[in-house]
């Protein structure tokens, strides 16, 4: 895993907003520095997770630009570039390099795009072009697209193409793009512990949002081969990433986070606050996670 460019934890962070639903890049700042703090190795800027799709294409690209300016070299870059016209997704990416990004994540064709294997490959062969690594996104649940070993293995031919990540929430699915042998990051939180004993190359994680060091602890365990620390600390963290995967992903991260003390505000409408009932069980789920947070501190 140590020889994958985009190895460990890379943080889906989110994006913080303030009373008025704009970007908060005061408080995006302190995030970045208390994750660093907390030995966190990469992020991703204008995720899923950071509400990319619910940022204008100028809101993304100022943030990409101050969220790189403050990182400086001081851990790993990737950029979301997602868009559905594939001449944006490479003005995008082309912004991305120009900040300084290691390199981009982008999903397939998505609402109404190719679904065959050659438009898939057409498609990130003209990503390609704007010559940053390129982290494919497999989640066909919301695009409609599976990326499958097969077609792995052909958009690894494709210059710049460097891995997939694959947030299906499918251990066998994504146990098989591990067995290709090309670098397959992990995307969906429950699966974390396992994915890395499958030997995923790297994690790119929304939910390390809430308890940064316990995150960065239990993946630092299973590269050292220590799988009695690594689920020792999979206990704490196990409820609260399998909560949040059954529904409203991206508003249990952002209440999750607040409770946790790395709050960015309510997510963006259209999205709404997460309810008070599951507030109260996201708190009850918590409350171990809490503990071995302070206790990595």
């Amino acid at each position: 895993m140590s020889a994958f460019a985009f190895s460990g934890v890379n943080l889906a962070i989110t994006t913080p907003f303030d009373a008025q639903g704009k970007i908060d890049y005061p408080r995006f700042e302190g995030l970045i520095e208390r994750y660093i703090s907390a030995g966190v190795q990469g992020f991703v800027l204008s995720s899923g997770t950071g509400m990319h799709v619910y940022l204008s294409k100028e809101e993304s690209r100022q943030l990409v630009a101050f969220g790189s300016k403050v990182i400086n070299g001081r851990a790993r870059i990737i950029v979301q570039t997602s868009a559905l016209l594939a001449d944006e997704v490479v003005e995008r990416t082309r912004h991305a390099v120009d900040c300084g990004a290691d390199g981009v994540m982008v999903l397939p064709p998505f609402f109404e795009g190719p679904t065959d294997d050659q438009g898939i490959i057409d498609f990130y062969s003209t990503v390609s072009e704007a010559g940053l690594p390129i982290i494919g996104y497999n989640v066909p649940q919301a695009v409609g697209v599976e990326v499958t070993p097969s077609l792995f293995r052909q958009l690894s031919e494709i210059p710049n193409f460097v891995s997939v990540k694959d947030s299906s929430g499918d251990l066998a699915a994504q146990a098989s793009l591990i067995r290709t042998g090309l670098p397959t990051m992990n995307g969906a939180d429950p699966l974390v512990p396992y994915a890395l004993f499958a030997g995923a190359a790297g994690l790119i994680w929304g939910g390390a949002n809430m308890a940064p060091r316990s995150c960065v602890a239990v993946v630092n365990a299973a590269l050292e081969q220590d799988w009695i620390r690594a689920r020792e600390i999979w206990r704490s963290l196990e409820p609260v990433m399998s909560l949040i995967w059954q529904g409203d992903y991206v508003q249990s991260v952002y209440a999750g986070s607040e409770i946790t003390g790395y709050g960015a505000g309510n997510p963006r409408r259209p999205l709404a606050r997460l309810s008070a009932d599951k507030i109260d069980a996201l708190k009850a789920a918590l409350e171990p996670l809490i503990a071995l947070e302070s206790n990595l501190a």
